[in-house]
């Protein structure tokens, strides 16, 4: 038998690879629901108490997904556009150069305009030139000589993320802190802070109240964080990073790309939300926008590149390597269905390296799935195979669920 999400979660916890999960997943009318809560969670003070479906996860890149929705509303509202220029509301982005390499020296470095503006939707689907330091060596090597953070500071947006471009706009695809620069640009032209636009436009019309960027002050919050213990005593979620910790250490503000905390079942009704495509968040044109193809034709052959090469087990996020993919707005997007499995056109991403989640219209499900690793010893290989089996076996659930009703 396959596995199954109950004994393949129980089995790690007993094994101490994991301390616990939360796992919610429904359809679009919420008729089929599988909310479930495993393992324990481990307090400040060491005490062991079960996992609640109302523990409050860190995010990481999930927040990626809640930020682009932002953006888009601001698209709809008219304050921006897809395709755009930005060079007005950021000329601090708009006149970043591509860094192409050093001086044989190694000293100074090799720098070429931009030869197109960045847009919103290069931003929002990680094609705009940008990417991580740590997933390119130029840009690591830039930021090492002349963007070394000060000791125990903390850096907005525009100085964490001040490095070069590793690539023309549009002309290929990395992953990126592109979606930290578009929140940036949300606060600019909406004058309040992307906390604030999500509470008021996001949280607000789906019920939520338990969510909050990084650093979590909320003291009702904080009782509830799964990332506040002995192993994470400043709640940085350093097990949903593998054990480290820094970008929210040393963040300033609100960052688009990874700062949020929120609980598993409000990031669901988010997720819900956009399978039914109700209206509460966007436009039902705009929803169905997100689930399209939006690479160029050089930007999808670089993202092939990409899924193809050593990062890529992280890039594909659980789908097979011989499954056509693309980018939609908000994650990596199915181009052809999977048998018993992902329906084409599903839109799915995760956060750090213990957070999955998907929204499949064709098949009418949506689902989150939160590993919490145990630390310090982080099991990478059991975290995402936990993922996989919430993956697939979420879509076996509703299958049995499916035959059940048909009896009844």
């Amino acid at each position: 038998m396959a596995d199954d999400i109950e004994t393949s979660f129980q089995k790690a916890i007993d094994n101490g690879k994991i301390n616990g999960a939360v796992i919610c997943a429904t359809d679009a009318a919420g008729h089929f629901v599988y909310d479930k809560a495993l393992g324990k969670r481990i307090l400040l003070s060491g005490e062991k108490i079960p996992q609640r479906l109302d523990d409050v996860l860190y995010l990481a890149s999930a927040t990626k997904l809640i930020a682009t929705v932002a953006v888009l509303q601001c698209v709809e509202d008219g304050l921006l556009t897809l395709d755009g220029d930005l060079s007005s509301i950021a000329p601090d982005l708009a006149s970043k150069h591509v860094l192409t390499g050093f001086s044989d020296d190694g000293e100074t470095p090799l720098l070429e305009p931009p030869a197109h503006p960045i847009t919103i939707e290069m931003l929002l689907t990680h094609s705009s030139g940008m990417a991580y330091d740590f997933m390119n060596p130029h840009l690591a090597k830039w930021n090492k000589k002349f963007n070394q953070p000060e000791e125990n500071s903390r850096r907005g947006v525009e100085v964490a993320f001040s490095y070069p471009l590793a690539f023309q706009p549009g002309t290929s695809w990395m992953y990126s802190p592109a979606l930290d620069w578009a929140g940036r640009i949300l606060e600019r032209v909406t004058g309040r802070t992307l906390g604030e636009h999500m509470q008021q436009r996001i949280c607000n019309p789906l019920g939520i109240t338990d969510a909050q960027f990084a650093p979590v002050t909320r003291e009702d919050l904080r009782a509830r964080m799964v990332d506040l213990n002995p192993q994470d005593p400043k709640g940085l979620g350093r097990a949903v990073a593998g054990g480290n910790g820094d970008a929210n250490l040393r963040s300033k503000g609100d960052f688009g790309g990874h700062g949020l905390f929120m609980t598993g079942a409000d990031y669901v009704k988010v997720l819900r939300s956009l399978l039914a495509n109700d209206g509460k968040l966007l436009k039902p044109s705009t929803v169905d926008d997100m689930f399209q193809h939006h690479l160029s034709p050089e930007a999808s052959a670089g993202q092939q590149e990409a899924l193809a090469s050593p990062m890529g087990v992280f890039f594909r996020v659980g789908v097979d390597p011989e499954t056509k993919m693309g980018h939609g707005l908000g994650g990596l997007l199915t181009l052809q269905g999977v048998d018993g499995w992902y329906g084409e056109r599903t839109l799915t991403w995760g956060g750090g390296l213990s957070l999955a989640w998907f929204i499949d219209r064709e098949n009418d499900l949506c689902g989150i799935g939160a590993v919490q690793p145990a630390l310090p010893d982080f099991d990478g290989e059991t975290v995402a195979a936990l993922k996989q089996t919430f993956r697939r076996d979420v879509y076996r659930k509703r299958a049995a669920w499916k035959e059940q009703q048909q009896t009844l």
